[in-house]
């Protein structure tokens, strides 16, 4: 089990629960606190005026609610801001929402009583997940709108995705034995403030972003070998005078890759230490930027995954909702904890840093697929009859055109506030907006991935290089063919495209660790 509590929970510790289901247990001091919390709110209301208990919301804080009324404000906060459009989002997200609400909740800073740090628990070791409709937070007051369908939930309303059908909360309650929450004190307001939505798509958008670049490192490596290049661009003495570390980072692990391949070349043996007497040469002297720079090209992208993981991970074990209740020194503190700028800004820079990735491997097929750049391949790496079979032909359209799109949603969200809710939230950070985006070029890359795959691993059979391949790229070969056969006849490459994407998105190379 993976415990959640008042430790920082990690990446890996996020994975273990959303890919690899995980149960998760609560700290008991942390379940504690959540009560010392709620104790501590109920008496601190009573005769004074808070926000959200005995006032409207947002704008509407101006009129007071009679103490009679107070629960039922709770739940028209969370019924009234069920208003969200869009598809639901997919479940493994829905159960990252879920996950980053509870590890806020359970912080004991929100006033809540303990039932709902159990209930949302249970939500996710027992995979019962809100449907929660993709449009609707401007991710000011946090995912507000996206936060009531979750809150809907655990008051036993709404729909959710039980064994993968969609179905009624109070029947899936009713068979598993699962009480919905009741409202005691500001349940309802405490739900809906926060950036969980945001943060949770952000969760799985980082850890598929950096399986995304371990495949391009690997796919950059294999297309090194294939056209034997030399390996003085991914040396240490040439990337240790450049002072970025990610740029050194992306060269030590291509050096681990190729070590023992019998295909990349060192410039001495052939340049240097035999005189050259060609006039002309054949041999390309050095290789294109899409083989020699990808140190440089990919380096700021490990650089900015690695920077937005430290946020995005701070984010996810803070307070985010509002006010905060700070028993320990007998206050309730109000302010803007909700406010999901640094989710916004760092999906903006993830995906603006995989559409660069992306880029990168389709000028990677480009070369592959034309012959007159690369002199060792034919016409779109086609392994049929030339003129009679296409090859790889009809997918790079699909690649390119991927690639535009990527390009086009890499306008930046965290710049285009739109003030709303009667101007009381008159700048916001459109957080939820920038993580769909980045989540929409994140698998768009999965598909350009796949194709660049293809191709590398038919170029190996054409060139019939199998055996001088290194090992951890002749594993990789290995693999990808066990999912696709070679295959010289023409035949549609769609279910062949979505074979080794599904592969690529379900093993992670890890190269961190698996490198070590």
């Amino acid at each position: 089990m993976v415990t959640i509590g008042s430790n920082y929970a990690t990446l890996d510790d996020i994975f273990d629960i959303l890919f690899d289901n995980e149960l998760i247990e609560l700290q008991t001091s942390a379940t504690q606190r959540v009560k010392d919390s709620f104790d501590f709110l109920k008496s601190f209301c009573d005769d004074k005026l808070i926000y959200g208990i005995n006032t409207g919301l947002g704008p509407m804080a101006q009129y007071k609610i009679d103490d009679s009324q107070r629960k039922q404000l709770q739940y028209n906060a969370i019924r009234s801001h069920c208003s969200g459009c869009g598809e639901p989002l997919t479940p493994i997200y829905a159960k990252a929402a879920v996950l980053s609400r509870l590890n806020n909740m359970i912080k004991g800073y929100s006033g809540v009583h303990p039932e709902v740090v159990e209930l949302l628990k249970e939500l996710v070791n027992q995979d019962v997940l809100p449907i929660i409709p993709e449009h609707g937070g401007v991710g000011a007051s946090g995912d507000l709108v996206q936060l009531a369908h979750l809150a809907l939930t655990l008051i036993g309303e709404g729909k959710v995705i039980y064994k993968n059908e969609i179905q009624p909360t109070a029947d899936v309650f009713k068979e598993l034995g699962l009480k919905p929450i009741d409202v005691h004190i500001r349940e309802g307001l405490s739900l809906i403030n926060g950036t969980s939505v945001m943060t949770g798509i952000s969760l799985v958008n980082l850890i598929k972003a950096k399986n995304l670049l371990d495949w391009s490192i690997v796919a950059s490596s294999m297309l090194n070998e294939i056209v034997e290049s030399y390996d003085d661009h991914f040396s240490y003495e040439l990337n240790k005078v450049k002072y970025h570390k990610g740029q050194e980072n992306i060269a030590g692990f291509m050096r681990t890759i190729l070590n023992d391949s019998q295909l990349i070349r060192k410039r001495h043996e052939h340049l240097f230490d035999k005189k050259v007497e060609d006039k002309i040469l054949t041999d390309k002297v050095q290789e294109y930027y899409s083989l020699r720079c990808v140190p440089q090209i990919l380096g700021p992208v490990i650089d900015t995954l690695a920077y937005a993981e430290d946020v995005i991970i701070n984010e996810f074990n803070s307070v985010n909702d509002n006010p905060i209740i700070d028993f320990e020194n007998n206050n309730v503190f109000h302010g803007g904890n909700f406010h999901g700028d640094y989710i916004s800004l760092e999906n903006d820079k993830m995906k603006t840093a995989i559409t660069k990735l992306s880029m990168l491997m389709e000028r990677q097929l480009n070369y592959m697929m034309n012959s007159k750049l690369n002199d060792i391949l034919p016409p779109f790496v086609n392994l049929g009859v030339l003129g009679l079979n296409f090859g790889m032909q009809g997918v790079q359209f699909t690649a390119t055109s991927t690639v535009a799109e990527n390009q086009t949603l890499s306008f930046p969200m965290y710049v285009h506030s739109i003030s709303c809710n009667n101007d009381n939230q008159d700048i916001v950070s459109m957080g939820t907006n920038s993580a769909l985006l980045t989540r929409k070029v994140i698998s768009n890359t999965f598909d350009v991935i796949a194709i660049e795959m293809i191709t590398i691993i038919q170029a190996i059979d054409y060139l019939g290089i199998q055996s001088k391949l290194s090992a951890y790229t002749s594993n990789i070969y290995e693999r990808l063919r066990e999912v696709v056969p070679a295959f010289k006849e023409d035949t549609t490459k769609s279910d062949d495209i979505k074979s080794i994407r599904n592969y690529i998105e379900t093993h992670r190379l890890d190269l961190d660790k698996s490198l070590v």
